[in-house]
């Protein structure tokens, strides 16, 4: 027996998401992306969606770890040990005619996403396995959520959802108390509070497909793509996708509204949808060139020593440090040496990679079907299956590593400019070692506080720019940039902590050491700490702070460098995975 589902139409507030959802399900070929707070509704949504469409309409959840030939389709193994090889349907078959929905759909598998959404743009799934190719109809509404904090999706598939709607928490009482009264009554007896939902629901489904009936006749104007082109590329969008998404999506809002023609209105709605994840996907506009108007001496842009012997800068005095070029041979061949071994287990078995592989095991994790027929005919010369014939695929891991740069911009560091060194030092990390699949992610904490300046992002060249623009200036607010770095802590993550220990910005006690240390015993991830202290005046915070995040350490101006960096790097992996 199915379990009940919340009616689309009892969902409080979130209008635009409720309308891209509307929309796909005019026309199927309009994919959504929902992004956003945990608990916002993107599940039950979704599910309330399929019950909107024609019946019989399954709602398909795909779940993250699912195989290629579950998702695709596969050999029978069946029939095929009975001699009679065809092929068996995957959950795209499935989900024909309905909704097919990818929660965490950022932590999908590469190669699994690109073959869903080929196929949920062309509506049609072409088998190929073992000799045998089948194609098969694959309409289905395409559904994604995904939590920003959890890791951003690629650009080649972030640009394939249609539309794309950024969803939060209502924190409007009245609103969270509606929700709330909703919930309760409906999980106390989903039975009756249905039946009060009966009308609505019906009204919006007789309203849907009339909209379904209307969309093809739908009429627009030259004038009106033009529109649309010139509002694409003043967004600084390249891909025509862009375009022909609000083509679709204007057409079915004016169906889903009774309109005979797309009218500008109906551009001008459905516009923020297919732009809000496509507009930065040229990377981060590139900051100024011209630096700051430098003050009459150098010395007006360093506070005077601190009362306790830590030297800072005032807050409101803030210098930009070009990066110094680093010597880095050895800090890459560490990187790489990370990323090839890595990271996390759990990541490479959530994310299973492609198959590269085979081999005999009586247990398989993944049967593979080819190889053991093949063995069981060249042993037995028939096809006798038996359990020393069983073979299983292996798979190259894909776990991607977030690197998650957590940099002291304080005003220590513009002494003798040393924010050079700092940049260059992390600017080789990024551009040296970074794969693709990996994350990074750039805190950087001057002032009174700590601040997010990059998401995890996979866009390199945001990251590079963000290094190059850093600011510096001002107090080390050190607790709080290491309490924000748990909010992105991933089992995947490592840490790259470059400070001089000086931490002088109390978080909750009056000791802002203290709180820094507290804050790092709290951390569990792996860690590495760049010490970038003068070396002629050490006070040796930074490998007490070491101490208490269980993390390598060096000092940035070790004479053993790179050298200290191969082996820290190493030891960190060797540790294993996070546990967050």
């Amino acid at each position: 027996m199915k379990p009940p589902v919340y009616p689309f139409s009892a969902i409080v507030g979130q209008e635009e998401m409720k309308l891209a959802l509307l929309l796909a399900a005019v026309d199927w070929r309009i994919g959504v992306l929902l992004r956003g707070d945990k608990g916002a509704g993107k599940t039950t949504a979704a599910r309330g969606l399929a019950t909107l469409l024609p019946h019989p309409s399954p709602f398909i959840n795909l779940p993250i770890g699912a195989t290629e030939d579950r998702l695709l389709g596969g050999l029978h193994l069946e029939r095929a040990l009975k001699g009679e090889p065809a092929l068996k349907p995957g959950l795209l078959s499935e989900a024909h005619g309905g909704v097919l929905y990818v929660d965490e759909i950022n932590l999908l598998p590469g190669h699994l996403g690109d073959t869903l959404l080929d196929a949920a743009s062309s509506g049609v799934n072409t088998v190929e396995r073992e000799g045998f190719s089948a194609s098969h109809a694959a309409e289905f509404v395409l559904l994604g959520s995904m939590n920003p904090e959890e890791g951003s999706l690629r650009p080649q598939l972030l640009d394939r959802f249609a539309l794309a709607v950024d969803i939060a928490v209502p924190v409007d009482p009245v609103a969270r108390q509606t929700v709330i009264e909703r919930r309760i009554a409906f999980e106390q007896d989903p039975t009756s509070f249905n039946k009060e939902w009966t009308q609505p629901e019906q009204q919006l489904c007789d309203r849907l497909n009339a909209a379904r009936t209307r969309r093809p006749d739908i009429l627009y104007s030259k004038d009106l793509l033009a529109s649309i082109s010139e509002s694409v590329c003043e967004a600084g969008v390249r891909s025509l996708r862009a375009d022909l998404a609000i083509v679709r999506a204007a057409i079915a809002y004016a169906a889903l509204v009774g309109d005979a023609s797309v009218l500008p209105n109906h551009v001008s709605t459905v516009l923020p949808l297919a732009l809000a994840h496509r507009s930065h996907e040229r990377g981060r506009p590139p900051a100024p060139r011209t630096q700051p108007p430098a003050p009459k001496s150098r010395d007006s842009q360093i506070e005077p020593p601190d009362p306790n012997g830590l030297p800072n800068a005032r807050d409101d005095v803030a210098r930009i440090f070009a990066p110094r070029e680093v010597e880095t041979f050895a800090i890459r061949a560490a990187f790489e040496s990370v990323v090839v071994r890595g990271i996390s287990a759990m990541a490479s078995v959530s994310q299973p990679g492609p198959v590269v592989g085979s081999r005999r095991t009586e247990t398989p994790v993944e049967l593979d079907v080819r190889a053991t027929l093949n063995h069981t005919v060249r042993e037995t010369g028939a096809v006798h299956l038996r359990t020393s014939d069983l073979h299983e695929r292996i798979r190259a891991p894909r776990a991607g590593t977030r690197y998650l740069f957590v940099v002291d911009s304080s005003g220590s560091h513009a002494v003798q400019e040393r924010m050079r060194l700092v940049k260059g030092v992390a600017n080789s990390l990024l551009t040296r070692s970074f794969k693709i699949g990996d994350e990074v992610g750039i805190i950087a904490f001057r002032g009174t506080e700590a601040q997010v300046l990059l998401e995890p992002s996979n866009v390199l060249q945001e990251a590079t720019a963000t290094l190059e623009y850093l600011p510096t200036g001002g107090r080390t607010p050190l607790a709080h940039a290491l309490h924000l770095a748990q909010k992105y802590l991933t089992p995947t993550t490592v840490i790259i902590l470059l400070t001089d220990g000086r931490a002088n910005v109390p978080l909750e006690n009056s000791d802002a050491w203290q709180d820094a240390i507290d804050m790092a015993g709290q951390i569990k991830s792996s860690v590495l700490v760049i010490d970038t202290e003068n070396s002629s005046e050490r006070l040796g915070r930074s490998r007490m702070l070491a101490e208490a995040l269980s993390a390598e350490y060096f000092h940035l101006e070790s004479a053993e460098l790179n050298e200290t960096l191969v082996l820290a790097l190493q030891r960190v992996h060797e540790r294993g995975p996070s546990e967050c």
